[in-house]
Formats: structure tokens, C-alpha cells, sequence
């Protein structure tokens, strides 16, 4: 049969990336302790296009990610996964971006019951493969409570308070040695007034309420934490991070952001 794909095209245009979106599937996520956890991913998978070729195979980007969403996946395998990729369609260069829910248990702080919670994952990477440059990023989305200083401040009693969200992508400084994603949410998920836990009893919820009284922060000032706590991390070479907090008494959100390359 004919390949329309790889006939030549004429307008001498090379396409940065072409590919597809939005693809769920199951995959499996290597965890820190030598398991996996099963996850539905959502996937975004593109290659670069050669301005001589009319089309790319899409159908070679779903064979692929059939193949690997059946493997245990972790940074090392994304490169992996890239290499694949740029072989078989012939290309220079590749992207991903790996997003999935990543369940982790959580005690609660008097009771001690566990219960699971969710964060929003993410596994992404750039393959360029003429200057053999794979750049990888470790990303994840964490609840946290916060309490407002100045509602604490200016009243005669209680505070407003909220759930936010703190966002942070990680690049790693050595090849091989990288965070897993439980030792990052370890690391941001006390920057908030308190954290957010998944089940909670009258004495935990006491705790929770307690905590986050005493330990009052703008978003400004939760930011400013989990810069200095990722800062302190030496196999990170650079961050972003981003808080969001979802107020509570005014119909907006109020966010702070910070990108930093360390040292």
C-alpha cells in the first residue's frame, strides 16, 4: 500500500514535534522500595519532523507506548522509551510527558490510621539525539493546608484557612541518581501550615486544626520554605515551584512561583 507519510514534501518546513495527546493507559511505576504501582497515565508523546517528510506514523507512537506501558517505568526507562522512539521513526529528537495519580499511605498525626493519598505525578524528557542530550524532569503536585497570618492577626479569634497546592518540577544534577517521587512529596509536604491527610479521627482533626493555627503562612511564605527545602537537596540541579492556595473567602486563588538553577 502506498505511505503517504513518507512521501517528500516540498515547502522545506522541519516540524518541531508532531505526535499525540491525551492518550490514556496503564502503566507501572517503579517505587522506591523495588515494587511498582499500577496508575492510569496520560500521555503526551512527540517527535520532531524532517522537512523532506509529508507525515509522521502515528500508529508507531501507540505500538510503543503498548509495549512500555507494560514495563515498570521510571527515568531511565523514559530515555529509553525516547531512544525507541527517534529509531524506529527515524527522527533527532523526542518528547514526553508522562502524567499519572501516585497513591502513597499516609498515617494520620494522633490516631495513627492510614489511609492513601493521591498526587498528581509526572514523568518528562527531552531526547535530542545529535548532541546525545536527554534532559528529565521529576514532577508532582502536593496538598497542603494554609492558614492566614493576617485573619490570625486581626481577629479576635480563629483564621481563615485553606487547602493550596504546591507544584514543583525537579531537574537531577548526576545521571542516576535522582529522587524518587516519594523523597520529593517527603521533602514539600511539610512546607505548608500543615499537612493534608487522607483520614482523620475527632483527635487527629484537633491536631490538623491546632497545627495549622500555630504555624500561620501566606502563600508567599510557603514558597519561600519549599525553596529553601529543595535548595538543601544535592542531587537537584534546578527546580520550579509553584503554590496556589484556593481561598477561602474571596472567589480567586492566590499563587507564588520561583525557577532557580543551583549551584
Amino acid at each position: 500500500m502506498i505511505d503517504i507519510q513518507s512521501m517528500k514534501d516540498e515547502r522545506g518546513i522541519e516540524i518541531q514535534r508532531v505526535g499525540v495527546k491525551d492518550v490514556h493507559l496503564p502503566f507501572q511505576i517503579r517505587m522506591k522500595n523495588g515494587g511498582y504501582q499500577h496508575v492510569q497515565g496520560n500521555v503526551t508523546l512527540s517527535v520532531s519532523l524532517p522537512h523532506q517528510f509529508k507525515g509522521t506514523h502515528l500508529s508507531r507512537f501507540m505500538e510503543l507506548l503498548m509495549v512500555w506501558s507494560e514495563k515498570p517505568i521510571s527515568g531511565k526507562e523514559i530515555r529509553q522509551l525516547l531512544t525507541e522512539l527517534c529509531s524506529n521513526l527515524e527522527v533527532a529528537a523526542a518528547d514526553i510527558s508522562l502524567k499519572f495519580r501516585y497513591f502513597l499511605p499516609l498515617a494520620a498525626p494522633v490516631s495513627q490510621t492510614i489511609g492513601y493519598l493521591d498526587y498528581l505525578g509526572e514523568f518528562s524528557g527531552s531526547l535530542r539525539q545529535s548532541d546525545n542530550l536527554f534532559d528529565y524532569r521529576l514532577g508532582v503536585e502536593i496538598p497542603v493546608l494554609s492558614l492566614c497570618p493576617c485573619s490570625k492577626e486581626i481577629s479576635q479569634y480563629g483564621a481563615h484557612n485553606q487547602r493550596a497546592i504546591i507544584r514543583s518540577s525537579v531537574k537531577f544534577k548526576y545521571p542516576g541518581k535522582i529522587l524518587w517521587l516519594e523523597e520529593l512529596v517527603e521533602i514539600l509536604q511539610t512546607q505548608g501550615s500543615c499537612p493534608v491527610y487522607p483520614v482523620l479521627k475527632r483527635d487527629d482533626e484537633k491536631f490538623v486544626t491546632e497545627t495549622a493555627y500555630q504555624n500561620p503562612k501566606f502563600v508567599e511564605d510557603i514558597l519561600r520554605d519549599s525553596v529553601l527545602a529543595l535548595r538543601s537537596e544535592p542531587r537537584i540541579e534546578c527546580f520550579q515551584v509553584e503554590v496556589e492556595s484556593f481561598e477561602s473567602i474571596h472567589n480567586h486563588n492566590a499563587f507564588a512561583s520561583h525557577v532557580e538553577s543551583l549551584p
